[in-house]
């Protein structure tokens, strides 16, 4: 395994066109061409980040923002940029109204509380045991990636540059999802997992993968 100096690792991976796949099943007129340029769009953007920050000495995004912070970052900045390529998809104007991306037209102002209709977008350092809030019928897309986080400097790991490891992408059903709720006076946030059938869907159609 290569060992990274902090300037080094703030050149993220780039993505390999050759590792794309052609054959993917993908909603509303996305493709994987589409999906692709969005995901080079994000390595300019970390890349060009982090080697600001490195300049003013300071620590890379990924390694001080809470991790689930940053898989937002991931995720939202694919909820922006995918429309980009995609006219057919638009970004859901509903302040945390799922899905993410909405069919272009198909709601008043491009804008709704919840709809069957739509491409849910989550970034996840895990390959699977991906969340939601609710078990629903929903296409799901998740970006998985390898970075820092905030935690690794008290596990001794050492910098390692951004990559995207995996795009999986399928259309779930309730029975693809766990429901995980609470107990008693538990504050844990309520939310449901896929579950082996839902990755097995999602993996059997991948997008892209760089193992």
């Amino acid at each position: 395994m290569p060992i990274f100096t902090e300037k080094n690792a703030c050149t993220p991976v780039s993505v390999s066109p050759s590792l794309f796949n052609l054959k993917c099943r993908l909603p509303y007129g996305l493709t994987a061409e589409h999906v692709q340029k969005a995901m080079s769009d994000f390595i300019d953007f970390i890349g060009f980040i982090n080697q600001q920050l490195y300049s003013k000495d300071m620590q890379r995004l990924e390694s001080f923002l809470m991790p689930a912070n940053f898989s937002s970052i991931v995720g939202e900045f694919m909820n922006m940029s995918i429309p980009k390529y995609c006219s057919k998809l638009v970004k859901n104007q509903y302040h945390n109204g799922p899905p993410d991306l909405i069919p272009n037209g198909l709601f008043p102002d491009n804008s709704i509380q919840y709809a069957e209709e739509g491409l849910e977008v989550k970034g996840s350092r895990h390959p699977s045991g991906w969340q939601g809030h609710n078990p629903e019928s929903v296409w799901l897309m998740v970006f998985y990636f390898d970075s820092n986080t905030s935690n690794d400097k008290k596990k001794n790991i050492g910098p390692k540059p951004f990559q995207f490891k995996g795009v999986y992408a399928a259309k779930l059903e309730k029975n693809d999802w766990t429901f995980s709720g609470r107990t008693g006076t538990s504050r844990r946030t309520i939310t449901a997992s896929v579950n082996r059938s839902g990755v097995d869907k999602m993996k059997s159609n991948w997008v892209y993968e760089d193992l």
